[in-house]
This record gives structure tokens, C-alpha cells and sequence, in this order.
């Protein structure tokens, strides 16, 4: 099982690195198992097929599928969330896979898509179901301030190279960034804030 684990971790690991290189476009089954150094019959067999192995690079890598909220009490749930939004900034600025992954989701609609999309959704929905909880406020009110501040990060991660400013922010410097974190940690104090009242 060792052995298994290591070789689809291979192929896994050749998946991001022809991304990060050439774009989905270079994707194919005999260029990843050439690129990973294996047959391409243990592509079938370990993920059964290429939208199964780009799936399941997408589900390792994706920052909302695979974050956990370590809260159980209202006082530490200003500073979860404010570290979770900084996490998303840093994950996205820093993985060029993670944004080519982004991009392609944005213009395609196909069963990997659609799974990412429901795994994705799933594990958002707890993590808004336990913010809520917490902090006894309405789910929808949860749900929409997170959609909003995920979705603005991911829309300003994605057109950083193209848009390098933004409303006069420097989309393409650490500064900028950190601009816009502590504009989020502001937005996550004043509903904290207002929560304890």
C-alpha cells in the first residue's frame, strides 16, 4: 500500500507541475505517466482516467474543500476567521497550480467540476453552520459575509496578473495584500463586535 501511495503521489505531483508549466493543455494521459516516469495502465488502474486524476488533484489541493474551523466557543471566532481569509490570500497568491485550477473551473462544466463544486459547498456550508452556531446569529447572515469575502479574494487573487490595480490598491505587492487583509479583519471585528452586544 506504501508503494501505491508513493507512486500516486508521483503522478499527482507530475499533474501539478505540467499544469504550473504548460496549462491544462499539456494535460494527457501518456504525457503525465511520461512525466511521472510510469504506464499509463496505472493511471487507469490507481484513478480511472483523466478527469478521475485531475479530480483528485483538484480535491487535494483546493483551499475551501480542505479547511476545518477549530472553534467550540464565540471567543476565538474573530481571530478563526480572520487567519482562515489571510490562509486563502496566501494560498492563492502563492500557488500558480491553485489559480490555473480557478480559471479552468470558471469556464468549464464537467463532472470533475461539478464535484469540486459540491465538495466544496459541503464543507463551506459546515463551516458557515458552525460560525453560526457560535455566535447564534442567522445562518444566511453567516453564509452571505463569508461568500462575499471568499469571492472577492478569489476574484482579485485571479486577475492580479492581468488588473494590477485595483480601486488604487496594488494587487501585485505583499502591501497591497496586506491592505486588503486588514480591510477583512476590520469588516470581521465590526460583525464581532456588533454580535457581543
Amino acid at each position: 500500500m506504501k508503494d501505491r501511495e508513493i507512486t500516486e503521489q508521483k503522478i499527482l505531483d507530475a499533474v501539478g507541475s505540467m499544469i504550473e508549466t504548460d496549462g491544462f493543455e499539456s494535460l494527457g494521459i501518456n504525457a503525465v505517466a511520461q512525466k511521472a516516469g510510469v504506464s499509463k495502465m496505472l493511471i487507469y488502474r490507481y484513478f480511472g482516467g483523466m478527469d478521475q486524476l485531475i479530480a483528485k488533484y483538484i480535491l487535494q489541493h483546493d483551499y475551501w474543500v480542505n479547511t476545518e474551523l477549530p472553534l467550540h466557543d464565540i471567543s476565538g471566532v474573530g481571530a478563526c476567521l480572520k487567519q482562515m481569509f489571510r490562509e486563502q490570500i496566501a494560498t492563492l497568491r502563492s500557488d500558480m497550480v491553485l489559480k490555473r485550477l480557478h480559471r479552468w473551473e470558471l469556464t468549464a462544466d464537467n463532472e470533475v467540476v461539478r464535484l469540486l463544486r459540491e465538495r466544496r459547498e459541503t464543507n463551506g456550508c459546515e463551516l458557515v453552520r458552525v460560525v453560526s452556531r457560535l455566535t447564534k446569529s442567522p445562518y444566511a447572515e453567516v453564509a452571505a459575509m463569508a461568500t462575499l469575502l471568499s469571492a472577492a479574494i478569489s476574484y482579485l487573487t485571479l486577475i492580479e496578473e492581468q488588473n494590477k490595480v485595483y480601486n488604487g490598491i496594488d494587487l501585485c505587492s505583499d502591501e497591497g495584500w496586506q491592505q486588503l487583509a486588514t480591510g477583512i479583519d476590520q469588516i470581521i471585528d465590526l460583525w464581532v463586535k456588533n454580535k457581543q452586544q
